[in-house]
């Protein structure tokens, strides 16, 4: 279907301003997600790019970002276990205080975090060039359970979809699946598909919209979307479409949220079915949760704003090619200018092994701004 464009018009400069507002200091509210602030700056930095607005911040004011994601890496010393990745935050680093009071025990890298890490250095066109690629890799297969699933962290974790999905937008980021059992992980994925055809969170829970986004973007990034037949995969649309009211709900019987314009939109873009959706009705939704005054969206119409559905809500309308929206890459959840800055930086890294392996040092690369 084409997109309909009349009605309720996208206020950008306000929702840009919204997100360059969470960069700078979070409101008394979030408190509670201190330790997930790195996914916090994913969502206004991102949200910043759909928007094509990234030129609002300064050069010094996104190298600073940079460093400070840099700053949360997490390296395993030789011999330790493998806990490589980034942290959420800086809450174990606190100034002068002693290795020897167990605040460093606690330092390790959390799947969630170093994905969307990863993506907000991206996205600012950093050559990543800081992180240990190794050992953010070997973080990734320390995590990994014996049923293909992967918890968050190297200990005191849950282990479910989310984390499959994390796990395998690090490893297709980075280009590199190092010890990571990818059959395991399918069959993990396959074995979460519930009667209804939806995919759960983790085996016999229930079908949900955010978990199916995650099975089936994992099975895309690691190459193995083949594994559907055509039957299941016919029905896990047949299920994600029917989950469009006017705006998109993420289980039957639940309320249409804003954030499933992009957790069941992106879906079914990668099963190269959102056409079966209504646009017009979807976007309708999504810009009644717009605050036009202050910027943001939320979850509902009259609910407050935040972040996550701000991001998610711009991701939806960029999948109904709303003019002034930059193109969403749906598996990775960044945008396409960003995707392509990766696979740039990721044809770099291959030129400079090939040349490593053959014994020649003289290795050319090039970034495009």
């Amino acid at each position: 279907m084409e997109n309909t464009t009349e009605g309720e018009e996208v206020e950008f400069r306000k929702h840009a301003k919204y997100f360059i507002r969470f960069l700078h200091t979070l409101p008394g509210r979030l408190a509670s997600h201190d330790s997930t602030r790195v996914t916090i700056a994913f969502f206004a930095v991102s949200g910043l790019d759909v928007l094509d607005s990234l030129h609002m911040l300064t050069d010094t004011f996104q190298q600073d970002i940079c460093n400070w994601v840099y700053k949360l890496q997490v390296v395993p010393k030789p011999g330790e276990r493998g806990y490589g990745g980034i942290q959420g935050s800086s809450t174990f680093d606190v100034v002068g205080t002693p290795d020897t009071c167990g605040l460093q025990l606690y330092r390790w890298g959390h799947l969630a975090i170093t994905y969307t890490g990863i993506a907000v250095l991206v996205a600012l066109g950093d050559d990543l060039s800081r992180l240990n690629r190794r050992a953010i890799i070997e973080g990734v297969a320390a995590v990994q359970r014996d049923d293909g699933s992967f918890s968050a962290t190297i200990e005191g974790s849950e282990h479910d979809m989310r984390f499959v999905y994390c796990a395998a937008a690090i490893c297709a980021m980075l280009n590199d699946w190092g010890r990571v059992d990818r059959k395991k992980m399918a069959d993990y994925i396959l074995k979460s598909i519930r009667y209804d055809y939806g995919i759960s969170q983790h085996y016999e829970m229930e079908s949900h919209g955010g978990t199916t986004f995650c099975a089936i973007a994992a099975l895309e990034l690691s190459g193995q979307l083949h594994l559907l037949s055509p039957g299941t995969r016919e029905k896990i649309i047949r299920w994600l479409v029917f989950r469009q009211q006017d705006g998109f709900q993420g289980r039957p019987n639940k309320p249409v949220d804003t954030c499933y314009s992009f957790w069941i939109a992106a879906t079914l873009k990668i099963l190269h079915a959102f056409e079966l959706t209504s646009f017009k009705d979807n976007r309708d939704y999504v810009l009644s949760t717009q605050d036009a005054t202050v910027g943001g969206f939320s979850k509902w119409p009259q609910a407050y704003t935040d972040p996550f559905h701000s991001y998610f809500g711009l991701c939806g309308l960029s999948f109904l090619n709303e003019p002034g929206l930059q193109e969403v890459m749906p598996s990775l959840n960044i945008s396409m200018r960003a995707y392509r800055r990766l696979q740039e930086l990721q044809r770099n890294w291959t030129l400079l092994e090939e040349g490593l392996a053959s014994g020649n040092g003289e290795v050319t690369v090039h970034i495009e701004p």
